[in-house]
């Protein structure tokens, strides 16, 4: 690969910027992204193949959570003869299970007898309202105010970092079935984060001099083209934003569409903005999703790591525990080992979040800590700066450090690593041990406390919140 010449402030997107030809080593003949949606499962071969009844599920499922995957993911990444029981099988298409069986029951139902569209998205719409579509107080505790108005498309949960949601990437070039933002996808207008305001974004960043890290996410921002991406990130490197120290960007795509780095029509420029932010001083980090090592094993998937890198930016990754995908603690080693062989940075394991098809993909608190720390025990050190396994809940990221009897009592140990109120960080906190536990709010405070030490703070912040909302709603 010939390596991208400096860039002036402004950056040259004109057509003669052509993206470098894959190398020859990669083995791969360039593909032209082109999504598989619901309407399009007849289409791709390997599902034709499937028995009509398992082909009716998947598209009932398919009419009430998002579906959307593409030829590389489909062709690369599935092993079909495994099928049903492949892990990218299982994170990419519809799976009966994810919904209630009297849920799949009505939608296969109103599909076998032909129902219209309307009736379709009503019992749709129906089921979506029951899966907690937006939890972790998204719509309501975070959302910043900028000059008496909330910023919607913005999240500002963490003193020290700022979500933003881009209108232009809020899809994927594929869809993961345990997505904790689904309601993204699935066409309301009322469920979707989105703000089209770069400069609002800037205004917000002035006034709050405490935040250094700003993460572009959705949806997935390298969705984008070239040119919508850099539109956001510009005016992030304006030197009045000396306390903004790292642009993330959270995605998918090194996972499941690798080309976008390497043969897309503006990878070069892709790879251009990347050494944008670092020559203005910024650190670019890529918060990669990598669910299973096999997501690695591509060569144009190491390919796609290598020119990222070679920009300077950092990639860390992250990815939730997933019943049936990765809930054995050698995958998640293997993981760790072929990520760190790369030169990417091993971050998060997190819990399977309350929303969405929760019920189908989780493990169990007691069960992730096993896997966690078996994992971690197989692994140098390294690779031990992944930290887990971590909830993202309502009052923060709350990590479940072990299992343990004290005072003849057996609880889970818990901390902070963020949280709305940083006095609460890294303040160890216990709870009674339950088996079937899978969240923080199936837990009970141990050694008969009555609450735990946070949430007298955290009904304060809410109440304050709902007042905050009331009062702008009247005015």
């Amino acid at each position: 690969m010939q390596r991208s010449r400096p860039l002036d402030t402004v950056i040259d997107f004109t057509p003669t910027s052509a993206p470098a030809p894959i190398d020859v080593h990669v083995g791969h003949t360039p593909l032209k992204y082109r999504p598989y949606t619901q309407r399009h499962l007849d289409e791709i071969p390997q599902i034709r193949q499937l028995r009509a009844e398992d082909r009716l599920a998947m598209k009932a499922v398919a009419a009430v959570l998002p579906f959307r995957t593409n030829a590389y993911v489909v062709e690369e990444l599935i092993d079909w003869t495994t099928v049903p029981d492949d892990p990218i099988f299982r994170l990419v298409f519809p799976q009966p299970g994810m919904l209630a069986p009297s849920d799949l029951d009505t939608m296969m139902d109103l599909l076998r007898c032909n129902a219209s569209v309307a009736e379709i998205e009503q019992a749709a719409h129906a089921i979506r309202m029951r899966l907690n579509p937006h939890p972790a107080g998204q719509m309501d505790l975070n959302v910043p105010w900028l000059q008496g108005r909330p910023l919607h498309g913005l999240q500002h949960k963490y003193a020290e970092t700022v979500l933003f949601f881009p209108s232009h990437g809020q899809t994927c070039h594929a869809y993961c079935t345990y997505c904790f933002r689904w309601a993204q996808f699935i066409g309301d207008p009322d469920l979707k984060m989105v703000s089209r305001e770069s400069e609002a974004l800037q205004n917000y960043l002035l006034e709050h001099p405490e935040v250094t890290d700003v993460l572009i996410t959705g949806g997935d921002p390298m969705i984008m083209k070239a040119e919508h991406l850099a539109r956001y990130i510009e005016p992030l490197l304006d030197p009045r934003l000396s306390s903004l120290h790292t642009i993330r960007i959270g995605t998918k795509s090194v996972a499941y569409w690798p080309y976008r780095y390497c043969s897309d029509d503006d990878a070069t420029q892709i790879l251009r903005l990347f050494a944008q932010v670092e020559k203005a001083g910024k650190q670019l980090a890529i918060m990669a999703h990598y669910s299973h090592p096999r997501e690695l094993e591509p060569p144009i998937a190491v390919e796609a790591i290598r020119r990222i890198r070679e920009t300077g930016a950092i990639i860390r990754t992250q990815a939730p525990l997933i019943r049936g995908v990765n809930d054995a603690s050698e995958i998640w080693a293997d993981l760790w080992r072929s990520v760190l062989n790369k030169g990417v940075i091993p971050y998060y394991m997190f819990v399977e979040r309350n929303t969405g098809p929760k019920n189908y993909f989780e493990v169990s608190l007691d069960r992730a800590c096993d896997i966690f720390r078996d994992a971690y025990n197989r692994v140098s050190g390294l690779a031990r700066t992944v930290r887990g396994p971590s909830m993202s809940t309502t009052p923060g990221k709350v990590t479940i450090d072990g299992v343990a009897e004290i005072g003849g009592e057996k609880v889970f140990v818990l901390h902070f690593i963020q949280a709305r109120d940083p006095a609460w960080v890294q303040h160890p906190f216990f709870a009674r041990f339950d088996p079937e536990a899978t969240w923080l709010t199936d837990l009970k405070p141990a050694f008969g406390k009555p609450r735990f030490f946070f949430e007298e703070d955290m009904d304060r912040i809410k109440q304050q919140a709902l007042q905050r909302w009331a009062q702008y709603n009247v005015n």
